[in-house]
This record gives structure tokens, C-alpha cells and sequence, in this order.
């Protein structure tokens, strides 16, 4: 008889993994075990998998280099959120035989996020909230975005809708990227301004770029001095396109406003960091794409690619 394969659903933080999708074209054939912690450790990531012919993972919550491929020699399939997982060494994987599934997925739902820290950070939601929860009333004065400037790094698709909704709050939308050129800019409802009138002039500054070997750090230190020191800068796109002590240095200084961040360099952001405790800092924990419709969709075509795969071994 032959043994049924083990699954392997990887950093279900919210412990909703086989409640968003139905998992029976899987479970008939393999088993499921789901782990709801996260393990930093390759060490450790190793001895946890090695047992295992199928592995979930949710997209750049465990990083699958070469280095942990390598010496899981029982994996057969990597099963990926996501269109793309750019924390999975593909290379490796096809080096050993290992099949790469992906989904679909949304980018509305870090769209409004986007706009959830802008708003928060500018109307002091929390410092509010959190007033009003200890018995006092209105202890800070908010900023009204309509006539202000938005910049926007990075005009994809994302970009594109964040946008819109600042031309619709009346806010004044500027523009750039490496590739960007005046008629994509306008046709977003944008003007095209150069990298240092972009740093200079915005009033917030919002991230959405993929990272890659040219955008990796491209906000540091230099970038981060041109701006206002009222700016607040937003990033929900990835940590590392903004140099991270960069930013902690001119956020302890105030030589800007304020950061909204819902990604970092290390995820999770390890206790202690000073992104955790800067007065001047809003964080969530890279929850752009944790929302109901994304997470319905990321499970149901999860389980669609791994029983395909099984079924092709038939």
C-alpha cells in the first residue's frame, strides 16, 4: 500500500486556512497539518519539513531559498499565494524536481489599506482611540489631505488607484519611477515630476514598487533628507525598498513627519525593534493582503493547484 503524501500549510496565523476553502479534492488523497506559528530558524524550518511531500506557504511569510530546498529531499511540490513568490528560489526548486503552483489574488485590499494608514496617521486615529479608551477628549489636531501633495513612487497597478482616490480626496498627485513617463502619469491622473521634486515637494509619499536589485533601498538616507519635516512617508509595498536605519534615523530625529508601515525588512518585526515604539510610527503587520476576498481566493486556488498536481501523478 502505498503511503498518502503529507501537507505541510505553513504560517496560518489567523488559523483560517481550512475554513476559507474546501479542502477535500486534497484531503482524500494526503494529509494536512497546519502550523499557526512562524519559524525564523532554517535550522529549525528544515526539521520541520523534512517529513513533508507538500509544502503551503503564504507568500513572503517563510522564505524558501536554495539553502532550505537543498536538503528537503522528500518535497515534491511548493504551493504559493500569489502569482509569484519572489522568496522562493524557483531555480532551486526546478534543479530538484519540484513543481511551483501559484494563485490569483486582489490588490484592492492593500489599496484601501494604504488609504487606512494615510488617513489614520493623519487624523491620529489611534492616538484618538486610544485617548477617548482612557477618559480623555480630543488631545491632538489632525491634517486635512484636500489641497495637499501626494507623491506616488511607483505608478502600477496599485499606484494607479492610490492615485485616483487622492485626486478624489482633492489632494494634488505627483509622480515617478525609473520607467514612468508623462503620459502614463497624466493618463493616472498624475503629474510627472522628477525623483528629487518627488522627495522635495510631497506632503505624503507613498511606495508601490516590486523589489528588485534596482529598487531595493532606493529611499535612503539622501532621499529621506530632501523631504519635509512634516512629510509622512507610506510603505505598503516591501521593506527593503526604504533603507531601514535610514529611516530610523530620521524618524528619531524628525527630519520627516512620520512613517505608516505595514512591511519591513524582517517579518515579523523582531521585539525590541524601534519601529515598534517610535512615537511617530503607525505599523501593522503586513496585513495588505489579509482581508476576507484575497484569503478566499489564495486557499481556494491552493487547493486547486495541489489536487491538479496530485492528480497528474495519477
Amino acid at each position: 500500500m502505498t503511503a498518502r503524501l503529507k501537507v505541510a500549510i505553513l504560517d496560518d496565523y489567523q488559523n483560517v486556512a481550512l475554513e476559507m476553502a474546501d479542502w477535500t479534492p486534497v484531503a482524500e488523497r494526503a494529509d494536512i497539518t497546519v502550523f499557526n506559528d512562524h519559524i525564523a530558524d532554517p535550522n529549525v524550518l528544515v526539521d520541520r519539513l523534512a517529513g513533508f511531500d507538500i509544502v503551503f506557504v503564504m507568500r513572503e511569510r517563510t522564505p524558501l531559498p536554495r539553502a532550505i530546498i537543498e536538503q528537503l529531499p522528500r518535497l515534491k511540490m511548493i504551493a504559493s499565494t500569489g502569482p509569484f513568490n519572489a522568496s522562493i528560489d524557483m531555480a532551486a526548486a526546478a534543479d530538484h524536481g519540484i513543481h511551483v503552483g501559484t494563485t490569483g489574488g486582489t490588490i484592492a485590499s492593500t489599496v484601501e489599506l494604504t488609504w487606512a494608514l494615510i488617513l489614520s496617521a493623519e487624523r491620529n486615529i489611534v492616538i484618538e482611540n486610544m485617548a477617548v479608551r482612557g477618559g480623555k477628549w480630543q488631545i491632538s489636531v489632525g491634517s486635512e489631505l484636500a489641497g495637499r501633495v501626494l507623491g506616488v513612487l511607483g505608478l502600477g497597478h496599485i499606484g494607479k488607484r492610490i492615485a485616483r482616490i487622492g485626486n478624489a480626496f482633492g489632494m494634488n498627485v505627483i509622480a515617478w519611477s525609473q520607467n514612468l513617463t508623462e503620459d502614463a502619469a497624466a493618463e493616472a491622473g498624475a503629474r510627472y515630476v522628477g525623483k528629487d521634486e518627488l522627495f522635495s515637494t510631497s506632503d505624503v509619499l507613498t511606495i508601490h514598487l516590486k523589489l528588485s536589485e534596482r529598487s531595493r533601498n532606493l529611499v535612503g538616507a539622501a532621499e529621506l533628507a530632501a523631504m519635509k519635516p512634516t512629510t509622512l512617508l507610506v510603505n505598503t509595498s516591501r521593506g527593503p525598498i526604504v533603507d531601514e536605519s535610514a529611516l530610523v534615523d530620521a524618524l528619531r530625529s524628525r527630519s520627516i513627519g512620520g512613517a505608516a508601515l505595514d512591511v519591513f525588512n524582517t517579518e515579523p518585526l523582531p521585539l525590541g525593534h524601534p519601529l515598534r515604539t517610535l512615537d511617530n510610527v503607525l505599523a501593522t503587520p503586513h496585513i495588505g493582503y489579509v482581508a476576507d476576498r484575497p484569503y478566499a481566493i489564495f486557499y481556494r486556488d491552493a487547493v486547486a493547484a495541489i489536487a491538479n498536481w496530485l492528480d497528474d501523478r495519477q
